[in-house]
């Protein structure tokens, strides 16, 4: 939503800013079928437990190394031992395990696995397979937004995109000075020697140009997005709270993995630093 076209700020869009043998739920009978397409569909079909009423989960790989890259990361996982997270990804669902023990279940929001070009970079959303640790655990954490996120803006309303530099000033169309004093974004009008700082938590648009702002500045950190808690486990991947709740169980994010607010919580009163987290 526009702020003002006056102003020519505009509100922050929502962002749709990453399982002893395995749970029950999770040991399943599979079967392989070729599409006609190539692409690699695999039914799943768990054995039956008393915890769990058996159900069936259809499963689309884009080839067949995709398919072969989900089966070595699941039988990984299967082979994990001591205490550890384990995700799967395709039925949205988070498990930690010590042992042969399920400490804990819990539904998760993982990648859309969409693509995003524009301005001639592309990116590609998607919660990676394989291993990886809790590196650090954060409370109330804010998000740094990558450049994907403001290219997402752009191509959503139609704007041009460009990189605010510190110290840069940038004339706009009616003389106003747009630049950065300390870790502030601002501007200078036309009839003024004084720095205004620019609303935080709105994008920085003018002339039809989305901005973006230096990294460390106010106006490139945004809270709330997070939700309480996160676990970071390297390359901008990281579990964490959201406040969408409704994403949780589908498939949505950037690549990141979304928990509710009380599941989040034990993970991070729980799991600790350098832990392992299984996905597949």
């Amino acid at each position: 939503m526009m702020r003002s076209p006056r102003h020519h700020w505009f509100a922050l869009a929502p962002i749709a800013a990453l399982a002893l043998s395995l749970p029950a739920a999770a040991q399943n009978v599979r079967t392989v079928a070729y599409t006609s397409n190539g692409s690699v569909e695999v039914d799943s079909i768990p054995e039956a437990s008393s915890a769990a009423t058996a159900h069936k989960a259809r499963r689309v790989f884009e080839s067949a190394r995709d398919r072969r890259e989900y089966e070595s990361a699941r039988a990984l996982a299967e082979r994990s031992t001591g205490f550890r997270i384990v995700v799967d990804i395709f039925d949205h669902e988070l498990y930690v395990i010590d042992g042969s023990d399920t400490l804990r279940a819990a539904p998760v929001a993982t990648a859309s696995n969409n693509t995003l070009t524009y301005g001639g970079r592309s990116w590609h959303f998607e919660t990676p397979r394989g291993v990886r640790k809790v590196l650090s655990k954060e409370e109330d954490p804010s998000w740094i937004p990558p450049d994907w996120h403001f290219a997402e803006v752009a191509s959503e309303y139609h704007l041009k995109l460009r990189h605010l530099a510190r110290g840069e000033r940038v004339r706009l169309n009616n003389g106003t000075i747009l630049t950065t004093k300390g870790d502030e974004v601002g501007i200078i009008r036309p009839d003024s020697d004084e720095f205004v700082p620019m609303v935080l938590d709105e994008h920085i648009v003018f002339d039809n140009t989305l901005f973006i702002p230096p990294l460390g500045t106010k106006h490139r950190t945004m809270k709330g997005e997070l939700g309480h808690f996160r676990l970071a486990l390297g390359d901008g991947y990281m579990l964490h709270g959201t406040p969408y709740k409704a994403s949780i169980g589908s498939s949505v994010t950037h690549g990141c993995i979304r928990l509710h607010d009380d599941d989040i919580e034990w993970l991070y009163e729980n799991v600790p630093v350098g832990t392992r987290v299984y996905l597949y």
